[in-house]
């Protein structure tokens, strides 16, 4: 999908009609086109397009069209944002705005009451580079009867300036890390996580009191849970949780900007302990998490289809798989536009995943409905979740006997992946692999002591604990204990 058509799905139905009048009141000519490319593109109208113009030579004046559509449409989303947004921030981004209009025109009693009351907003919320701002308009003002005293000014502006200097390089040591665990992903890239961090906290100067902090333990909590995904193994992280734990019950209250950080370090500490099976514990943090994101509305569509992910694989994986086969179901049922796609492709997996462990044949439209290239979710949504994918593909596709299409998958799939699984040594995935294709190729090797003992002792490794790697052993079980791979998975958690 191109820029603009992706600029005009974020348009509501309303939004839309809007954006034509904001059009409709620019255009100055009455052969201007770009309504017309507008209605052809939301129609997806091909033969309509390339009718706007007929010559092969007007080529540059469609292209030139599209560009001035898009730039329109920026500045109509830009201005729709910032009137809509009533965020404390916003406010006092205006407050800043109004304060300069009123300090270029003399009006100076006004303005720097508007900036003393947006000093107080950004500094609450902890908004350094807007506080630079506005103390800068502050300091270009100093002059003026009725501004504040110079060196006072002068002060806080140094105060700002350090602030923002240690928001930077934990912003700039976080970028870094993302940059490494992208590396891990996709190149397969070996990192002792521990040394990682070390490394980075003295590249870059961060003290121990500049981690202290809401965003800080949510950026770190982001790299060793992503970390901990791609090593399929949580048990590596506990000692950054155990400080979140110590971090959290520290803080008597939760200011408002702190929020979103706030929830999103609960969804973590409720994701550590989902994949380590305490799903007590689990089921708690994520009602500390809906308690929170009720407080403020605006992160509801953020987490809601995260919330319900994690709440419906606590219940699956303690025995109540019908519960939580309706909340997928009730979560897709409720997409909105400005909903994830990331959450959605989560979801979708995880409930082709129940109905598969459940022989239920839903689970063959489920996966259809995946239907992205697997360049795209290598990309989107990280190479582990897309090897997941493929390998669910294989055995759902073999659960309901059409046994050709899971043999073309399988080798498309180790021709694709096998060399990145040796680079990572994961060959525990390709002996998963040759054990499945085994079965596809003669049903009847389930009953054979050997290989039998091959699954179990798969099952039965440390490292081959987690609950979805589980969930894949348990299918190969499920072959000749003449049980739902649902029952075997159960009861080997």
């Amino acid at each position: 999908m191109d820029s603009l058509s992706e600029l005009i799905n974020l348009l509501t139905v309303q939004d839309k009609k809007l954006f034509k009048q904001f059009l409709e009141r620019k255009n100055k000519r009455s052969d201007v086109k770009n309504l017309q490319l507008l209605d052809l593109i939301e129609t997806d109208d091909i033969s309509g397009i390339n009718k706007l113009y007929n010559s092969e030579k007007n080529k540059d004046a469609y292209h030139a069209l599209r560009k001035r559509l898009q730039d329109n449409l920026l500045l109509f989303l830009s201005q729709k944002t910032f009137e809509s947004n009533h965020t404390d921030t916003y406010d006092a981004l205006r407050l800043v705005v109004v304060g300069r209009f009123l300090l270029e025109n003399y009006v100076v009693k006004v303005a720097f009451k508007c900036l003393d009351k947006a000093e107080r907003l950004a500094e609450y919320l902890e908004q350094f580079n807007l506080l630079n701002e506005l103390l800068l308009l502050k300091l270009q003002y100093a002059h003026l009867s009725g501004a504040e005293d110079l060196d006072t000014l002068t002060t806080r502006f140094e105060r700002n300036q350090l602030n923002m200097q240690r928001e930077a390089k934990l912003n700039i040591a976080y970028a870094f890390l993302r940059q490494e665990l992208q590396e891990i992903h996709l190149k397969g890239k070996v990192v002792n996580l521990t040394a990682l961090m070390l490394t980075t906290i003295r590249k870059y100067k961060i003290s121990v009191q500049d981690l202290m902090t809401y965003k800080a333990i949510y950026q770190i909590l982001f790299i060793a849970n992503e970390y901990a995904a791609i090593q399929q193994n949580y048990g590596l992280i506990e000692r950054y949780v155990n400080r979140t734990n110590q971090f959290i019950q520290r803080q008597v209250y939760t200011k408002e900007p702190y929020l979103f950080y706030h929830i999103s370090i609960l969804y973590f500490l409720a994701n550590f302990h989902l994949r380590q099976k305490d799903f007590t514990k689990s089921t708690s943090y994520l009602k500390e998490m809906m308690d929170l994101i009720l407080v403020d509305n605006r992160y509801y569509p953020l987490f809601y289809l995260r919330h319900q992910l994690l709440s419906a694989l606590n219940l699956f994986f303690t025995g109540f798989a019908e519960e939580a086969i309706a909340l997928m179901q009730e979560a897709l049922s409720g997409i909105k536009p400005a909903s994830k796609v990331e959450d959605i492709e989560d979801i979708r997996i995880c409930l082709t995943m129940f109905l598969a462990l459940c022989n239920d044949r839903g689970s063959l439209k489920q996966l259809s409905l995946l239907t992205q290239t697997d360049a795209w979710y290598e990309k989107k949504m990280g190479m582990l979740w897309t090897i997941r994918k493929n390998l669910m593909e294989i055995i759902v596709q073999a659960q309901f006997s059409n046994i050709e299409l899971a043999m073309s998958r399988l080798t498309s799939f180790r021709r694709r992946y096998k060399k990145y699984l040796l680079k990572t040594s994961e060959e525990r995935v390709l002996m998963y692999l040759k054990l499945v294709e085994k079965y596809l190729m003669n049903p009847n090797v389930t009953s054979e002591p050997a290989y039998r003992k091959a699954v179990l002792s798969l099952a039965s490794t440390k490292e081959n604990n987690d609950i979805f790697t589980l969930s894949f052993i348990a299918w190969l079980i499920a072959r000749w204990e003449k049980k739902t791979a649902y029952e075997v998975v159960l009861t080997l958690i």
